[in-house]
């Protein structure tokens, strides 16, 4: 297929489509009662969270939100002109080492947020002009934002909504959100568990994101954008280059050219950079626990990702051109 080939016009979000506009409130309650025993994602806690009880995610009944605004920084198709419409939701059922938003994952930071709050966010980043809703981290907290989405659009929503995770989601999860999610966005961090259980603290992540992804993939198909190349529908995935770890890069592009699509939409991201708990100054020196990636990736590290994923058969890549 050719680019042409993914350009929508006109589009509606597909909560707007009648069946599943109709299901939105029986959705909230099933969202609702989801908390009673939480098992949203692979840890799987078991905590009543409507009784005030927390996990690994140490979120309760209410969603934490850090901040919401519009996100010039976000990839070409997201970002446009006048920004993503990003909702930072407090906390991650992952523990990265390198994160460079750990003052939101792994903090208690923000405002407990009702769904009625949640919406009128929603609606606050339409009214600026954003072009999508840009759910961050948005795993742990998902009863919520169900409970929040027939609120913002009986008052009027009509954006797209970007499920912006590091794909360390479950499949049953994922499937409660089938026809309200017109965009995902997930990380592919690791390709080995060794990496995984040592870098996230997850030996399972890689499973996990394969599945997850494929799911997303199934609901929503490869990247479509509209004629000015906002995104519009589908899946857009990121893969953050690590230092000296060129392998695991070759195998989630070449496990997205071969098990979804040689259409699937890439951000190759080259803006790793030493953070958290990696290059802290430890003293003595040779205390640092994660020594190996410890610095930056190279230009040449980040020139071989992007022969790889074009080797393995993908094309189409984001870049940085601003859309209207």
């Amino acid at each position: 297929m050719t680019a042409a080939d993914y350009i929508v016009d006109p589009f509606t979000p597909a909560y707007l489509l009648p069946n599943v506009r109709q299901s939105l409130a029986h959705r909230a309650d099933l969202a609702t009662a989801s908390l009673q025993h939480c098992c949203l994602c692979p840890r799987r806690c078991g905590v009543n969270r409507l009784a005030g009880q927390t996990g690994f995610c140490r979120t309760g009944a209410l969603a934490r939100v850090c901040s919401a605004m519009p996100h010039p920084g976000e990839e070409r198709s997201l970002s446009g002109t006048r920004g993503s419409g990003t909702i930072f939701f407090n906390r991650c059922n992952l523990r990265c080492a390198f994160c460079q938003n750990h003052d939101i994952s792994q903090a208690d930071t923000g405002d407990q947020s009702t769904p009625q709050q949640i919406a009128s966010l929603m609606l606050r980043l339409q009214a600026l002009g954003c072009h999508n809703i840009n759910l961050v981290t948005p795993s742990h907290v998902v009863p919520q934002i169900i409970q929040a989405l027939p609120i913002a659009v009986g008052a009027g929503l009509n954006l797209p909504i970007v499920y912006n995770t590091n794909a360390y989601d479950l499949v049953d999860t994922l499937k409660t959100l089938d026809g309200l999610i017109d965009i995902y966005m997930p990380d592919f961090k690791f390709w080995s568990p060794q990496s995984s259980a040592r870098y996230l603290a997850a030996n399972d992540y890689p499973q996990v994101a394969r599945h997850a992804i494929s799911e997303m993939h199934r609901q929503v198909g490869p990247l479509s954008l509209a004629p000015n190349g906002l995104a519009r529908r589908g899946l857009l995935v990121r893969h953050l280059v690590m230092p000296g770890f060129l392998a695991e890069t070759a195998g989630i592009l070449s496990f997205l050219a071969q098990h979804l699509s040689h259409d699937t939409y890439v951000n190759i991201m080259a803006q790793y950079h030493p953070d958290n708990r990696v290059g802290k100054h430890p003293q003595p020196p040779d205390a640092d626990p994660f020594p190996e990636i410890n610095r930056r990736p190279t230009p040449d590290e980040i020139a071989e990702a992007c022969r790889l994923a074009r080797h393995a058969g993908l094309w189409r890549f984001d870049d940085r051109s601003p859309t209207s």
